[in-house]
């Protein structure tokens, strides 16, 4: 699977941002997708995701404020980010996981920096 991520900017404090993220196959032959994000000298985190029945979940600093979406027909998984913090500042990652026969296979987009200031 490739995932191609884009959205990303520099936004003021309170402000919001939309990410996207398109994949190569059906999103519906995808188990989870979800959006990971990695400040500087910080290991990567889960944001969001969502499984292939809807199911979303979200890590507590987003709850509230975050929410991952998708667009079967676009072939896309959003991330509706609103009243950003400066502790938002990460690059974010797109992941898709699949689940088959044979093993699990994770893929990863090339990332789109967030940039919050205070």
């Amino acid at each position: 699977v490739q995932l191609q991520a884009s959205g990303g900017g520099l936004v003021q404090a309170g402000g919001s941002l939309r990410l996207s993220c398109a994949a190569s196959v059906s999103i519906f032959t995808i188990t989870v997708l979800g959006w990971y994000r990695q400040a500087p000298g910080k290991q990567r985190e889960l944001a969001a995701d969502i499984t292939r029945s809807g199911s979303t979940n979200y890590a507590d600093s987003a709850k509230g404020r975050f929410t991952i979406s998708r667009d079967g027909a676009k072939g896309a998984v959003y991330l509706q980010m609103n009243d950003l913090k400066p502790e938002d500042t990460a690059v974010y990652y797109c992941n898709a996981v699949r689940v088959a026969v044979g093993g699990r296979y994770s893929s990863w987009g090339q990332g789109t920096l967030v940039t919050v200031s205070s």
